[in-house]
């Protein structure tokens, strides 16, 4: 396994319940900045069997950005149950949004 996608999966797990992070952020965070395609499909093809907490990872505007319907709103249902607010289809990033580097401790 890559190291990018090792430290990858790593953060992903790590996003705390109620909190989100974006793509990118988690790409940055991964040693990767302008790796935010890679870690949509690393969520694709991994998350069942890392146990990832997919449902945490949106895209920059802080909106949800699956194309299938009945995905989206399970993401949607899946934070709204963590306590996570979505107005307007958008996240409050500035409210939600995890920052390893600062949140941690």
């Amino acid at each position: 396994m890559e190291a990018f996608t090792r430290k990858a999966i790593q953060v992903i797990q790590n996003i705390p319940s109620g909190k989100v992070m974006t793509y990118g952020q988690i790409a940055a965070h991964a040693g990767s900045p302008r790796g935010a395609r890679q870690v949509a499909r690393l969520l694709h093809s991994m998350s069942a069997k890392y146990d990832l907490p997919w449902h945490r990872v949106i895209n920059a505007a802080g909106e949800i950005s699956i194309q299938d319907d009945n995905h989206r709103q399970t993401q949607a249902d899946l934070l709204r149950a963590e306590g996570v607010e979505i107005k307007a289809a958008r996240v409050d990033l500035n409210h939600y949004r995890f920052d390893p580097g600062k949140d941690a401790d």
